[in-house]
């Protein structure tokens, strides 16, 4: 079969033969019984990296996002988020259908919104008519910011505002070790501010699935049911434990790759001059670009590189591409060439 260059998420990676091994040896048992020692070890482990007390196994970070708002909010509560946030755009409407919530949605830049604007957004529960703000949600690094890395400063002042104001704080961290590569910060120094943290190990790290969410132990207790109740309670999960633990071990320094080949990447695509993309701001292993006016369409770019071996997803007239462990330098080289021939 030809090489295929999978661009479109960094969610498609296979396990490395370190990671079946570590899978095919693990140790199980019925993690809903909490009998699951290598799922024990695993949350153990997050909890400690997060500086958190406690920590739960999810099937994915949808469930660990949903199930930290609904751990933390009641029904007809609201909760601010940017408005390119995932847990509003892509996780199926869960917010309302799961916690009965409504979204404040504020403009950020690249995802980032402000202390001055969560400050200017909560409304207060003494107000019959309103629905009282509750809960912050920040996405760090920002899906559709571009793999953006929150700025550790603003979310210490957003956090001052939210404990000022009585709110919770939830972090969408399913690129957490992404934001920490990329800033040299220890995933703890960007968790100390939230009450819940989620963490995707099916992502840059590589795992097959699984996602853990962190915070108090009380919350945790509390979590365990919304989890059961959304059904996510496993049984001998450890098998997909074991390929969490082994990414943590394996996977995360190598990160820096995966945004040495964004940035390459970006560098050259740019260099066709027929690509709009900024090469200065690509951050992690993310970046979105559009085609300059009398290029191909989104859809046909796409599809004239998927005919060459390249698989790239089209949004609309934005084209997203994901780095990750699957893909190499020379990759890059390839679809920049790739690239360049289709606009020739």
């Amino acid at each position: 079969m030809e090489h295929q260059i999978d661009l479109r998420s960094d969610t498609v990676t296979r396990p490395t033969p370190g990671m079946r091994a570590a899978i095919a040896a693990a140790e199980v048992g019925d993690d809903v019984f909490e009998e699951d020692p290598t799922v024990n070890a695993l949350e153990a482990r997050v909890a400690s990296l997060l500086g958190k007390e406690a920590a739960l196994f999810m099937p994915s970070g949808t469930m660990a996002n949903q199930v930290g708002v609904r751990a933390q909010t009641r029904h007809g509560d609201e909760v601010i988020m940017e408005g390119h946030a995932h847990p509003f755009n892509f996780e199926s409407g869960a917010l309302a259908a799961l916690s009965g919530v409504q979204v404040r949605l504020l403009e950020g830049s690249r995802g980032i919104i402000t202390a001055e604007q969560v400050s200017a957004a909560i409304r207060f529960g003494d107000d019959p008519h309103i629905a009282p703000t509750s809960l912050v949600c920040l996405e760090n690094t920002h899906n559709l910011g571009g793999g953006t890395v929150y700025p550790v400063g603003e979310i210490e002042r957003i956090a001052g505002v939210a404990r000022t104001n009585g709110l919770r704080m939830h972090l969408d961290g399913a690129r957490l070790m992404n934001a920490c590569t990329a800033s040299g910060l220890a995933p703890a120094e960007y968790a100390a501010w939230f009450d819940s943290v989620s963490v995707c190990l099916s992502k840059g790290l590589g795992a097959p699935a699984g996602s853990v969410l962190a915070g108090a132990g009380d919350f945790i207790v509390r979590a365990r049911r919304f989890r059961k109740m959304f059904g996510g309670g496993m049984r001998q999960a450890g098998i997909l434990a074991a390929a969490g633990l082994y990414a943590l071990d394996n996977h995360v320094e190598r990160l820096t790759e995966d945004h040495a080949n964004a940035r390459l990447l970006a560098e050259g695509l740019a260099s066709t001059g027929r690509i709009e993309i900024d090469p200065a701001a690509v951050e992690t292993n993310i970046l979105y670009f559009g085609l300059k006016a009398g290029s191909l369409s989104a859809g046909a770019f796409t599809a004239a590189m998927e005919a060459r071996g390249v698989r790239i997803l089209s949004m609309g007239e934005v084209i997203r591409v994901v780095t990750h462990l699957d893909v190499t330098r020379e990759d890059m080289e390839h679809t920049i060439e790739i690239a360049g021939e289709i606009h020739r």
